[in-house]
């Protein structure tokens, strides 16, 4: 019997139907367009847009996976971390559906999810974890940058975050410094390509400190100043494709440094790594490069599942469900700071 997932922790609508590990449909609403205007997200116009969308969105997946709402064993949405009126909608959608249907409701974790993500792989997606191992994993999008260990499924031990700016939220700022549109991640990753990515000299922010946690907002300040120093830049297409390479350059062996590094250092053999940044090139080519170079396993997830999606919410819930999980309490509100591990 078929599971219907949401989620709507930012600025994403996504309604997914999951049934035996198999996403049999997932259905996304960007957003990127209305915010754009804005330079971010901004919260009201998010959570409009899901309640808009959501509603429409799960019935176009549940009609393309041929399901109807009587057959559901259970719905999943996401209770947190996200944005607290964006995660409300679809929370609450789940409830009430959970409700009318007379089936268990189950509160998902963004960021654990995204664990989860890397082991769904294939064309139509199929979740397989039958080659399950402890790893440690890299999520890294524009909201957050994490390290985690995953001991076993279930069992997650958070080693380091980001202590100001995640990655995405640098690559995007920096866009906005050299004039690009938001968000920004995406045209300096092609900017990029034709860059030199040793041009220009930028920090590699706790690069060496002997903890897991990240920082990018030194990185992104060293770009102002350097832009300050060199306003003539921004006018010069190729120097733009350099800046975009060295900058790329530096958050990328950051993440790769430190992630391959708290691998060895816990003596796990596999390594995966999920969220919107990871959809980019240079950092899954170096990924798995770094892995390859110390004999460790890589599991990277599709790009189109790095972004925040219904399927992996509905995976996790699914595979909570049939653990024996108990199930969430229709009366839950959303967890906006919930924390991991």
């Amino acid at each position: 019997m078929p599971l219907l997932a949401f989620e709507t922790s930012c600025d994403e609508s996504s309604a997914a139907v999951v049934e035996r590990g198999r996403v049999l449909s997932n259905l996304t609403s960007s957003q990127v367009q209305l915010h754009a205007e804005y330079g971010g997200v901004v919260p009201e116009l998010a959570a409009r847009e899901h309640l808009r969308n959501l509603i429409p969105l799960a019935r176009k997946a549940m009609k393309s996976a041929g399901v109807d709402p009587q057959s559901l064993k259970a719905v999943a949405a996401t209770q947190g971390p996200g944005l607290p009126s964006a995660l409300m909608v679809g929370l609450k959608a789940a409830q009430a559906v959970a409700f009318a249907q007379r089936c268990p409701f189950i509160g998902i974790h963004h960021h654990e999810a995204h664990l989860y993500s890397p082991w769904i792989q294939g064309n139509p997606p199929q979740a397989d974890f039958s080659q399950f191992q402890p790893n440690v994993s890299l999520v890294v999008s524009g909201g957050h940058t994490l390290l985690v260990h995953l001991q076993a499924e279930s069992r997650t031990h958070l080693l380091g975050s980001t202590l100001d700016d995640a990655a995405g939220e640098c690559l995007d700022k920096v866009g906005k410094l050299i004039g690009l549109a938001y968000p920004a991640g995406a045209e300096i990753e092609q900017l990029a390509q034709q860059g030199e990515p040793g041009a220009f000299s930028f920090p590699r922010p706790m690069l060496h400190e002997s903890n897991d946690d990240f920082s990018f907002s030194g990185l992104k300040t060293s770009v102002r100043y350097f832009l300050r120093d060199h306003p003539k830049l921004v006018k010069d297409p190729q120097r733009v494709r350099d800046l975009c390479a060295s900058v790329q350059a530096a958050i990328v062996e950051v993440l790769v440094t430190k992630t391959v590094r708290a691998a060895r250092r816990l003596h796990v053999q596999c390594v995966t790594a999920s969220g919107g940044v990871t959809c980019n090139r240079r950092l899954r080519q170096s990924l798995a490069e770094a892995c390859h170079q110390h004999q460790l396993e890589i599991r990277l997830a599709q790009p189109a599942l790095c972004t925040d999606n219904a399927s992996m919410i509905g995976v996790l819930a699914e595979r909570k469900f049939l653990a024996g999980q108990p199930a969430s309490s229709l009366d839950e509100e959303v967890l906006p700071g919930w924390e991991l591990g």
